[in-house]
């Protein structure tokens, strides 16, 4: 598995921002091979960070690049900068019926 976190730290209202993307970026995620889950945290002080979780790296790069077009043809007033890029293989997966993985 392969995880993108996206970091934004000068967002107005989280909440407005997750509203808004959630169809789009949804809509995009949904149509995306390799696409496992998404998550959207509101981390206070106007830090907003998107989790994207996928089976592969080309899969993650792939969706990445649609999702930032959509941010910067459908969110672009909401100013919301570049964000902060983290991604990588996924080393530990526990799931709540117990099972796990470990790379």
């Amino acid at each position: 598995m392969y995880m993108v976190i996206r970091k934004y730290t000068k967002v107005r209202s989280v909440a407005d921002v997750a509203r808004r993307a959630k169809s789009g970026v949804g809509e995009i995620l949904r149509q995306s091979q390799g696409f496992r889950s998404y998550h959207v945290l509101d981390a206070g002080d106007g830090v907003g960070i998107a989790v994207m979780i996928f089976d592969d790296r080309e899969s993650a790069n792939a969706a990445n690049a649609k999702i930032l077009a959509f941010v910067q043809a459908s969110l672009h007033d909401l100013d919301l900068g570049v964000p902060e890029i983290t991604s990588g293989e996924v080393l530990v997966d526990i799931e709540p019926d117990g099972s796990s993985g470990i790379k």
